[in-house]
């Protein structure tokens, strides 16, 4: 049974596996973005009472109950740290070759909402950058227009909040890492 004792230390290391907040507190919900925690409420589940955390999006005042011990599996997380956000621009300045127009539009698709659903600002920066930069040689479909939108909506949330700068200072800072591309021939 050494490999239980293993996996148990190994889940001590990780941060989110053991986080608490607080009532107040901002967290990041995966696909959803930023969002408070309104309350700590105990609930009755199949007979079992368990506590929950009560989170409202920011964005769209949506309302979600996480159970506290799930915080981990779901993807909760804190807001991205300042000391953090230059690596998020760095990953949308970075250029690569992509075979992205060999592939079709709706695997595209699929690959980038399960970018967006891992709740992580760096895979949501990759879809944003890569959108972007296709969007400057293609019109974009109607799906992709859409996780363009959602991918950019995240991004501007968490960093305006990280910063603690408005939002429209976001969006020119990161649509600038792409305009100045063009710019430059």
């Amino acid at each position: 049974m050494a490999d239980k004792s293993d996996s148990d230390s190994d889940s001590d290391k990780s941060p989110a596996s053991h986080k608490r907040f607080k009532v107040g507190d901002l967290a990041v919900y995966p696909a959803h973005g930023v969002g408070r925690i309104e309350a700590i409420e105990t609930k009755v589940v199949n007979g079992e009472e368990h506590d929950f955390y009560i989170m409202k999006i920011i964005e769209n005042a949506m309302v979600i109950m996480i159970p506290t011990w799930n915080v981990a599996s779901v993807g909760l997380r804190d807001v991205i740290q300042k000391k953090d956000i230059p690596k998020i621009f760095d990953v949308m300045r970075l250029r690569q070759d992509q075979p992205m127009d060999n592939q079709t539009w709706n695997r595209r698709y699929r690959e980038y909402m399960e970018k967006i659903k891992t709740g992580s600002l760096f895979e949501v920066a990759e879809v944003y950058r890569d959108l972007s930069l296709l969007k400057m040689t293609k019109d974009l479909s109607f799906g992709e227009r859409k996780l363009y939108d959602t991918a950019q909506n995240l991004l501007v949330k968490e960093l305006s909040t990280a910063k603690n700068k408005n939002e429209k200072a976001i969006i020119k800072e990161i649509e600038s890492l792409f305009t100045t591309d063009e710019a430059g021939d």
